[in-house]
């Protein structure tokens, strides 16, 4: 295995929990913090068009022909959601290429003991049943677990999803369809393809509500700092 395979493995290994009771971990993350927000923006526009497409939109007055609404609303929800998938390309090559914390959204340690008892505790902290969060500098274990499996894999789901359905309008012979179009082997029929695309979307409306919460609750009771897409920090204070 390459040297540096080695090291990306045990930066994930180790990271986000280096149980230290103090300081602040600094993030090269002012890329990340752009990402961030861009993504925030895209994921709103997205969840409110997809559910204006999912729904329908009131009936407008006049001639078909002079009413382009839908058109408009189908036109934003994929300019987003070309905005959200090469964002998050860019996100996992950031990933490869970025400090040890850059990585555990898309490598959860769960062979490992320690990780279950930080999460465990984590639980416990969130229902109010201990009196103080794990210390650790960095991410904790069920922020990390949330963001792999309600984030990263569900919006891996979502581009997936999104372009084979974009494919079938565009034509058989378009790159998009030509790439997804596999998706069709799975669920053949198009509506059942719809169904979990829009299913999707209330998975990740769910985890930005929690999410939401999550920093608040933390900057505001445990001292613990959240912030980082704003301050660049995470940690507690000395």
């Amino acid at each position: 295995m390459p040297h540096r395979d080695r090291k990306l493995l045990a930066a994930i290994d180790k990271a986000p929990t280096n149980r230290s009771t103090s300081g602040r971990v600094f993030y090269d993350y002012t890329p990340v913090q752009v990402w961030h927000w861009v993504n925030a923006l895209a994921i709103l526009v997205l969840s409110l068009t997809g559910y204006l497409i999912g729904t329908g939109t009131p009936a407008m007055l006049g001639e078909a022909s002079g009413n382009f609404l839908f058109g408009y609303i189908r036109f934003t929800h994929f300019s987003a959601a070309y905005l959200l998938s090469v964002g998050f390309l860019w996100r996992i090559n950031w990933a490869l290429k970025g400090n040890a914390h850059a990585m555990p959204i898309f490598c959860v340690p769960l062979w490992r003991g320690r990780f279950w008892w930080e999460m465990y505790h984590e639980v416990r902290w969130y229902a109010f049943l201990t009196e103080a969060p794990e210390r650790g500098i960095g991410q904790n274990r069920l922020a990390q677990l949330a963001m792999f499996f309600m984030f990263t894999q569900t919006t891996t789901f979502m581009v997936i999803t999104g372009f084979a359905l974009y494919g079938q309008g565009v034509g058989n012979d378009s790159w998009q369809n030509k790439v997804f179009g596999w998706v069709f082997s799975i669920w053949p029929n198009s509506q059942d393809v719809h169904t979990w695309h829009h299913f999707g979307l209330w998975v990740i409306v769910m985890f930005a509500l929690v999410h939401i919460y999550a920093v608040i609750r933390e900057n505001t009771i445990s001292g613990r700092s959240f912030s980082s897409m704003v301050s660049a920090e995470r940690g507690f204070p000395d």
